[in-house]
């Protein structure tokens, strides 16, 4: 392989040749290249359920002469990926010139991250998730950029199923509004990516102070923010070196609706309901119009 090789294109062309645990640790870095970037090969192998001597072989076997250099290049490609605009290059090199290819990649992309977020989101993650959501004074869902739309969707569901929701997506002194009825006995979930931004370490002190429960879902941020929340969900938005694509954040926040309908379903039921009977005030006429 070439030095200029993608760590991604090093992992596939290596998984054929090496053994099922080496397998198994190539795609733990394939998927946490952040925590590749700090962890020692002792904390990896804790992580994958291996041993130390195993993760020191797979590097070497991705074609690194060691940990250190596996660091380097993950680095430069993560320094890289900050890029939009190098994201879509990237994208457009694999897909070239061919529409049926573009849907054909796009669609294993997805299909990859939906496989990724059944193996990482824990059944009794899944349950506290939704066990904190029915039970929360309110939730308040943090997302800027791209996932303010999630934020919001999230939000207006929640709120149809009878659920005190606020969705936080403004940014720079426009958030204070929002952030400032943050209060006991909220959920907090914040839909956070790439830094830790202003706005990000607002929420978590303001959640701090009045005792709110905190839940990140991201896919770069966990090791960092890991003991400043009550739980971390790793969703991937794709391959890190291409297009950001959403489709395993809107898999798990619809599997998060079905599981609170699920928990309360007399309360969501008559929610839906009684949403029914004020459009048919609004449009004077009977309706049974889709609430989901």
């Amino acid at each position: 392989m070439t030095p200029s090789t993608s760590f991604h294109d090093r992992v596939d062309a290596s998984l054929e040749r090496i053994s099922p645990a080496e397998r198994n640790v190539a795609r733990f870095f394939q998927d946490n290249r952040e925590e590749v970037l700090i962890a020692s090969a002792s904390a990896l192998a804790r992580q994958t359920g291996t041993s130390d001597a195993t993760v020191v072989r797979t590097v070497k076997a991705l074609g690194f002469a060691g940990m250190e250099e596996l660091r380097r290049t993950l680095a430069r490609e993560l320094r890289e990926n900050l890029s939009p605009a190098s994201r879509m290059v990237r994208t457009l090199s694999e897909v070239g010139d061919n529409l049926e290819t573009a849907l054909d990649v796009t669609l294993d992309i997805h299909q990859k991250s939906l496989e990724d977020l059944r193996r990482d989101i824990t059944p009794n993650d899944f349950r506290n998730v939704v066990q904190s959501i029915a039970g929360a004074r309110r939730v308040f869902i943090f997302g800027i950029g791209p996932s303010s739309a999630m934020a919001d969707y999230f939000m207006v569901q929640l709120g149809r199923f009878g659920i005190d929701a606020l969705s936080l997506t403004q940014t720079g002194l426009l958030l204070a509004d929002g952030l400032q009825k943050l209060g006991e006995g909220d959920l907090l979930i914040l839909f956070a990516y790439g830094r830790v931004y202003r706005e990000l370490d607002a929420l978590l002190d303001q959640a701090d102070r009045c005792g709110a429960t905190k839940i990140l879902v991201s896919d770069t941020l966990g090791h960092k923010l890991r003991e400043r929340v009550d739980l971390v969900l790793p969703v991937a938005r794709g391959r890190a070196d291409m297009l950001s694509m959403h489709t395993a954040t809107l898999a798990l926040i619809e599997a998060l609706l079905v599981g609170v309908a699920t928990e309360r379903p007399e309360e969501t039921i008559a929610s839906l309901e009684a949403l029914n009977r004020v459009r048919t005030v609004l449009a004077g006429k009977a309706m049974d119009l889709p609430t989901l």
